[in-house]
């Protein structure tokens, strides 16, 4: 029986004999006496085996690193100056009496404190990679904000209720991970994207409040904080607005930052709409730390001779901002021709610029090939606008707006997050959250002619647009809400759609007529007629969650097996190839890769 884990070893067990299980993470010889460094999933303790005691001595010349062994040995101070004040077991060692090897090891393909190792060779030997302490620490982490969340929804009469992995495919968001059933051949389950329409039956049902963690699938591509599968904090709850539902959840995430890492959120978030956020960082979820904002100058630019803002001020659709740098004169052409290749991934054309090197010269006092494409109204404005001053340099943005928000939103970020911006103070370390609301409802297909619902066609328009819904669909607002922190979108949700003609309304603006609705949503339609109640609720990603907690680069390091950005588990080498038994039994015939093109 284990007396303590090794991590946990302190002098409170002075001249205590204790036993130990673990892995050898390092084992060293000096000159006659054997030191063991005993690793487990709390950290280090070191272990002396003396040449006295000749069999414990003779087993430890065998061990090697990641052998796991026993031990059973007393406890002392360690000799002064060899204190180790980063361990918890820093102050003591344990003088092995009995060494027992567990199981030996074959050489490991690499040493878990080499901080240099590529992610392809942590994904392939995870099983290794999940020893190492950091992921250790993740994962542990990771179960700790999991019960603060189970802690503090319990406390307020939330149930934990599991739905379906196996279910219909939806017509919305991304697309589905498909099942095939061999039991009703020519017709498949989806993996769900989320349980959403469940969790509304579940308030139909009279459960009132509900929560689940559960796994959720899309087939997607995938980028750092993106998984095919991950995992959701789910929520729904009956008879509460859409600001009481936020203050729930508000203080939910304040909570688990609390117990979890020791952090205080402030006691207040911020609220800002949406349409504020575009204007102002070209962004539904704006990292509040970077201390930089657009200047919306698509007006100013309509009557340029510049075509490139011109053309784009005056399109339909079209964007100009600018990007006030304080202190950004002082680049180099280089940086700046660094950051016109960064937006262009983003699908920008270029990225104009101008250099304010005196603010009071007017256009005498500014450096730029665009300079002389601009009238003095327009250079006036551009200073006055901005609140330029001498030293700084103003980045430009014209386009589609959707190309000018997703470029200089991204180009906002990059530059306050370098370390030109935290040196100019562009950047202001810590946590800062925000609630993002009244989002628009619909947004328009050009390519289908068609709006199209911005979350889920349940969701219900803010009080009073209910008239737009027939007339003007694009002026409609909804009562959903995001959770930003730091950047990255937390947690979002929605206060529901519980009457038919509401709904109804609804589906009209999205062509979707009474026959298609049946079909795809029948089921929740129907309950719908059964006294639905007003319902609402949100969904956390808890992979993101923890990422940031840990401050890790990818959610990766916080899931224990996770795929790679070609939804791939390098570990198992899913996914694979089935045999034809298989696929026979469930009706499916493989077609060759040059007929499937055709």
């Amino acid at each position: 029986m284990r007396t303590c884990y090794a991590g946990q070893l302190s002098a409170d067990r002075l001249d205590q004999v204790v036993t130990l299980f673990g892995w050898v993470h390092r084992r060293r010889d000096h000159g006659g006496v054997i030191f063991i460094d005993l690793r487990d999933r709390e950290g280090l303790a070191q272990i002396v085996c003396d040449p006295d005691r000749a069999e414990v001595f003779g087993v430890a010349e065998r061990v090697r690193n990641e052998f796991c062994i026993k031990i059973v040995g007393k406890v002392r101070r360690r000799p002064e100056g060899t204190v180790n004040p980063n361990l918890r077991s820093g102050e003591v060692e344990v003088l092995c009496q009995e060494l027992e090897i567990l199981n030996p090891s074959v050489t490991p393909p690499f040493q878990l404190d080499d901080e240099n190792l590529s992610e392809t060779t942590r994904l392939t030997h995870r099983v290794l990679d999940l020893r190492r302490p950091q992921m250790q620490r993740n994962l542990t982490l990771r179960y700790r904000v999991a019960m603060e969340v189970r802690k503090y929804l319990d406390a307020l009469g939330f149930i934990d209720v599991e739905t379906p992995m196996l279910t219909k495919s939806t017509p919305e968001g991304a697309r589905d991970y498909l099942v095939p059933s061999r039991v009703n051949p020519g017709q498949f389950f989806a993996l769900p994207q989320s349980p959403q329409l469940f969790k509304q039956l579940l308030m139909v049902s009279g459960l009132d409040r509900y929560y689940q963690i559960t796994k959720c699938f899309r087939d997607e591509d995938l980028r750092a904080d993106r998984q095919p599968e991950f995992t959701q904090i789910d929520c729904e709850t009956s008879f509460l607005s859409e600001i009481e539902i936020r203050e729930i959840f508000e203080d939910m995430i304040r909570t688990v930052f609390r117990h979890a890492i020791g952090v205080e959120l402030p006691k207040t978030f911020p609220t800002m709409p949406y349409s504020e956020a575009m204007r102002l960082y070209g962004s539904d979820k704006p990292d509040l730390r970077v201390r930089l904002q657009f200047t919306d100058l698509t007006e100013v630019m309509k009557d340029v001779d510049f075509k490139v803002f011109a053309a784009a001020a005056n399109a339909q659709g079209g964007r100009v901002v600018g990007l006030r740098v304080p202190g950004g004169a002082e680049m180099t052409r280089s940086e700046i021709d660094s950051y016109t290749q960064f937006v262009g991934i983003y699908g920008a054309k270029g990225l104009a610029y101008i250099k304010v090197n005196d603010a009071s010269k007017g256009r005498e006092g500014l450096q730029s090939p665009i300079v002389k494409n601009l009238h003095d109204k327009a250079i006036d404005a551009i200073l006055s606008l901005s609140g330029a001053a001498s030293g700084d340099l103003i980045f430009f943005g014209a386009d589609r707006e959707k190309v000018v928000n997703d470029a200089i939103g991204a180009l906002r970020t990059k530059i306050g997050h370098s370390e030109f911006g935290r040196k100019n103070g562009l950047f202001e370390d810590g946590w800062r959250p925000l609630w993002v609301v009244d989002f628009p409802m619909f947004e328009y297909d050009e390519e289908g002619a068609r709006w199209v619902a911005c979350h889920h066609p349940f969701t219900a328009p803010k009080d009073g647009h209910e008239e737009y819904l027939e007339t003007d669909p694009g002026r409609c607002l909804a009562k959903a809400y995001d959770m930003v922190l730091n950047g990255w979108e937390i947690g979002g949700g929605s206060v529901r759609i519980h009457r038919e003609q509401i709904q109804s309304k609804v589906f009209r603006a999205l062509k979707i007529g009474p026959e298609e609705a049946q079909v795809k949503f029948g089921f929740l339609l129907d309950a719908l007629q059964y006294g639905a109640p007003p319902h609402g609720g949100i969904a956390f990603g808890l992979d993101r969650i923890v990422t940031m907690m840990t401050g890790a680069e990818s959610i990766r390091d916080v899931i224990a097996f996770p795929k790679t950005q070609r939804a791939q588990c390098l570990l198992t080498q899913a996914p694979s190839s089935v045999d034809e038994k298989q696929l026979r039994e469930l009706h499916i015939r493989l077609r060759a890769p040059e007929a499937a093109k055709t």
